[in-house]
């Protein structure tokens, strides 16, 4: 009997340790698994998320593996390799981790030597057999390899008795070069005593990343002084058994050991994840329903046509994800993935580019005391000079253009797109004409920033940001100058006039086709020098202005120095110590030591802080040291004014294909307790006062605006006199004055449409839709396509079995559609699994998806049971079977359940991974409405897939059918490869990414 993985990375205890089927599968026929089973009940403490309860399904207890299979003398010179590919990570604990570990490999076969390198990524090694020493004595043993791995050793045949000897790393970041042993003190066992006569079970457990050079090897040497590790080679080692003749599925022989099965068990920790948090959803489906038929007559009856189905209603191929919509949820499910915003910030709505460089802080007003700087208003005047992606160049951009240096000032007459820039030569060794300058009077008043700044516009209003004009600053005196550094924009050069450009260069100074030197951060220790020298700013002190400050400056002697900029002299010039300063160092501030060598290429950041405040004027003035870097002033005691926000708000119920993480739509708690309560007092009125709310376990809620809202209502209650009952109702609130609209899908509705109910103060009231009613015991049939997927065949088998155990529900059925499989005989696995109810299908040829779901469709004799398109890769909650039916309407709903699509290395216990916005693979529909659309396009879609689903879901639409769409909690795709799937042939060499 197949058996499920537990749940939260813990593995059961059990011979295979809860990954996959019992050692027996191959052989153990279950009896008549058409018959339906009775469920035993889940004792008291059990953790309800465990898909295993006590008693039926539940594995035995852990029974290593102690007798050996029949050796032969054939088995010696190789042993035995199994290959788990596609999963990514670099620990030993992370191939633990994988769903198939340790029965199911990828691949299943043979080594010749201790010493293994594919040249391949993502995989893990499991290498066992016997070793046969060549001689008694004491041995060491010794493993390198890169990534981790561990090598274990038994002191005899069995394998239950494997410990472990010598193990590279635990945690994924260590690895050795080939061959070096003695790297970590772990690497090298202990001495073991060992006889030439008998024979040692060994394991071999190597995992590797997608870096590095891969590589796993056992050396041993006699522990005697001097002697060197050496691989151990065919001569001494054998098969634990001979696995060639054995399909995938045959999994009796795969011996268990320690190594297999230690860590599994992890400690117990705070979930990784919010949806891996109990919910009482989880098990609300366990609890007993109120019979729908006492709840008929609660609410009025009303007509049930929203304005959002789009029957008969042209859709181009591929248009009906733009007509699906979201549902909104109370309470919070913790479906959005908050564990995998690090990465993704999309749920925000902000543009990456302003949040990498500005944060949140424009939803953060600093609190300061009078006389302090405004450092919001900084944030924002800052956010509005970049907001035009424009003004950013990419690192191409980049590398082709040449760094400007310019005040920190624009003229009143020139934008921030129009600074003063100096202009390329048409040849690299080309000179510019002078420029004409510009005239003293033109320049402003000084102002420090840390970007580009503004310029002083007395007679207009300052620009708007956030809705409001930015306060202008009290003038500041004058103060040293500042060098900046200034990105040119390809399109923003001035350019040449009659005159030359406007700027005047130092002839071949500035212009350099790689990045200039930055300053040091701090200045290195400086050569013993005379006394009297100075490190100041003065005209005569040894100070050597920047290259790029000389060309500004160089043709302006003679003429009134600018901005108080001291005016060169020519030996400074012409000094070829002189090197560019790109930093927001005031030029009396910057000393000789602290000027970087010639090459140098050491950068600061071009965003340093630059903008210094106004105490450093002051220290000058008082003689405070000068030539050294001030550190930059944190203030620790700043505070914030902040205003509560809901980013959820922002939301809207469209199908939002472009953020994979956020997840379901909050419905405003205030909403959802005012339509509990007005269903409570009817209810209440109903049955004179016979049921007392426990909790609201759950409500959705899909909005129509032109005619209501629907609402399925999930509510605990406890009835007078008796236990706890389980009340999950559609109900419909409609908005006063609203049109009916048209009647039902057949053009006509068994009741007349009464008129909208509403309140006395004129409010909408709750009514009863017509024909909106789920069945709860509604058959619900599994279609999976499969070709030669044996391990994940098994696992699905386990899965559903486990359901059956863990639910006691017997209204399902698994329909497998098999194009002729090899590895495995998908028809014994289907009589040994423990299944209520299962049909086998053979078709011939290549896989078609497409083909398989509707020859498994037309399988189905119900017309009026629910089919459920899946796919073989899935991790199912134990509430998926209520979640499809309570979604699923005759004529009315279909479920399109948005599924988590785990990463590489990836697990349901630790899910990480987004949620598979675009996809419409698991489908939920009734199969009349199913053959009422046309089902799958097996025309179009034959040899591949990708698109069907789309395809499909256009028609469902068009045939006047909402989709409901909503995400699961704990709701899996298992990451997997496209190596091997469904029958391809790989080629010696080729690479396949997994999906």
């Amino acid at each position: 009997m197949p058996h499920v993985p537990p749940t939260d990375g813990e593995k059961l205890s059990g011979v295979t340790e809860g990954r996959g089927v019992r050692a027996a599968l191959s052989t153990q026929r279950a009896e008549d698994s058409s018959e339906s089973r009775e469920e035993e009940q889940v004792p008291e403490g059990r953790d309800p998320n465990m898909l295993f309860p006590v008693g039926v399904g539940k594995p035995p207890p852990l029974n290593l593996t102690h007798q050996v299979p029949p050796w032969w003398e054939e088995y010696k010179g190789q042993v035995n390799l199994h290959v788990f590919e596609d999963w990514c990570g670099g620990a030993v604990g992370h191939l633990r981790r994988n769903l198939h570990f340790p029965l199911f490999p990828h691949t299943r076969t043979t080594v010749k030597k201790l010493a293994v390198s594919p040249k391949w990524k993502n995989y893990g090694l499991r290498i066992f057999g016997f070793i046969h020493p060549a001689r008694d004595g004491d041995v060491q043993f010794s493993v390198a390899s890169d990534d981790n791995s561990e090598f274990w050793l038994s002191p005899n045949e069995s394998p239950a008795g494997a410990q472990l000897v010598a193990f590279v790393g635990k945690t994924g970041s260590e690895w050795t070069a080939p061959g070096e042993f003695t790297k970590f003190s772990s690497q090298v066992s202990k001495p073991k005593r060992l006889m030439a006569s008998r024979r040692y079970y060994f394991e071999l457990l190597h995992k590797q990343d997608d870096r590095g050079s891969d590589h796993v090897e056992v050396g041993w040497r006699a522990f005697l002084p001097g002697l060197k590790f050496e691989v151990i080679g065919s001569a001494h080692i054998s098969l634990y058994t001979d696995e060639s003749s054995l399909k995938m599925d045959h999994v009796a022989h795969v011996p268990q050991s320690p190594a297999s099965h230690v860590g599994g068990r992890l400690p117990q920790e705070e979930p990784r994840a919010d949806m891996l948090r109990p919910d009482p959803r989880d098990t609300f489906f366990l609890t007993p329903r109120v019979e729908p038929s006492s709840l008929e007559n609660v609410l009025e009856p009303c007509a049930y046509a929203p304005t959002y189905v789009v029957k008969d209603f042209p859709i181009a191929r591929y248009q009906g994800l733009q007509f699906v919509y979201l549902s909104f949820v109370y309470p919070n499910d913790h479906t959005r993935l908050t564990h995998m915003e690090t990465e993704n910030k999309c749920f925000y709505r902000e543009s990456p580019l302003y949040l990498e460089r500005f944060g949140f802080y424009k939803y953060m007003k600093m609190d300061r005391e009078e006389g302090e700087e405004d450092e919001e208003e900084e944030v924002q005047r800052r956010a509005f000079l970049f907001l035009n992606p424009d003004d950013f160049l990419d690192d191409e951009e980049e590398g082709e253009l040449l760094d400007s240096l310019e005040p920190t000032e624009a003229s009143p007459l020139q934008s921030r797109r129009h600074l003063p820039l100096p202009a390329a030569p048409t040849a690299p060794g080309a000179t510019p004409a002078p420029p004409v300058p510009p005239s003293p009077g033109d320049l402003p008043t000084t102002r420090r920033s840390r970007a580009l700044s503004w310029a002083a516009r007395a007679a207009r209003p300052l620009p708007l940001f956030l809705g409001r004009a930015l306060r202008p600053r009290a003038a500041a005196q004058q103060q040293p100058p500042k060098v900046y550094v200034t990105r040119v924009r390809p399109g923003l050069r001035a350019p040449l006039g009659p005159r030359g450009p406007p700027w005047p260069p130092f002839p071949g100074v500035f212009l350099r086709p790689r990045p200039l030197p930055r300053v040091q951060l701090r200045a290195p220790p400086r050569p013993p020098r005379s006394r009297g020298r100075r490190t100041g700013g003065s005209p005569g002190a040894e100070l050597r202005p920047p290259a790029r400050a000389q060309a500004t400056q160089g043709s302006l002697e003679g003429q009134p120095r600018l901005l108080g900029l001291p005016a060169p002299t020519a030996a400074a010039n012409l000094s070829s110590e002189a090197q560019p300063v790109t930093s927001f160092l005031s030029l009396s501030q910057v000393s000789r030591a602290q000027l970087p060598a010639a090459g140098d290429e050491e950068e600061a950041d071009d965003d340093d802080d630059g903008a210094r405040g106004e105490d450093e004027d002051s220290e000058e003035a008082a003689g405070a040291p000068r030539g050294r870097w001030r550190e930059d002033a944190i203030d620790w005691q700043r505070t914030f004014s902040v205003g509560a926000v809901d980013f959820e708000q922002l939301r809207s119920d469209w199908n939002d294909l472009r953020c994979n993480v956020s997840g379901n739509l909050q419905l405003p708690e205030a909403e959802a307790v005012d339509v509990v309560a007005q269903y409570m007092e009817r209810l209440n009125a109903r049955h004179g006062g016979r049921y007392a709310l426990l909790r609201i376990v759950n409500v959705e809620k899909r909005r129509d605006s032109a005619r209501g809202s629907r609402f399925l209502l999930e509510l605990e209650l406890q009835e007078r006199g008796g236990g706890r009952l389980r009340l999950s109702e559609y109900v419909f609130l409609r908005l006063p004055g609203a049109h009916a609209g048209g009647a039902d899908a057949d053009g006509e509705s068994p009741e007349p449409a009464p008129a909208a109910p509403t309140r006395p103060d004129g409010r909408p009231e709750l009514c009863r839709p017509l024909r909106l009613a789920w069945r709860q015991d509604v058959m619900v049939h599994f279609i999976v396509p499969v070709k030669n997927q044996a391990r994940w065949v098994a696992q699905f088998l386990a899965d559903m079995a486990a359901l059956h155990a863990r639910t006691g529900d017997s209204h399902f059925s698994i329909t497998l559609v098999d194009f002729e499989s090899e590895d495995m005989d998908v028809e014994q696995a289907l009589r040994s699994a423990r299944l209520p109810r299962y049909q086998y299908l053979r078709r011939t040829g290549n896989f078609e998806r497409s083909a398989g779901l509707q020859a498994g469709v037309d399988a189905v004799e119900d017309a009026s049971s629910i089919v459920f398109l899946c796919d073989l890769h899935i991790h199912f909650p134990p509430n998926i079977l209520d979640g499809i039916r309570k979604h699923c309407v005759e004529g009315k709903l279909a479920f399109a359940p948005v599924v988590m699509r785990l990463g590489c290395g990836s697990s349901p216990g630790d899910p990480h991974g987004y949620w598979e916005v675009n996809g419409f693979g698991l489908f939920g529909i009734y199969k009349s409405d199913f053959d009422r659309v046309g089902g799958m396009n097996t025309e179009e879609f034959r040899d591949q897939w990708g698109g069907e689903d789309w395809e499909l879901l256009d028609r469902v639409l068009q045939a006047g059918l909402e989709v409901e769409r909503l995400r699961v909690r704990n709701f899996y795709h298992h990451y997997h490869s496209k190596r091997g799937m469904w029958g391809a042939r790989g080629r010696k060499g080729s690479r396949t990414e997994g999906s």
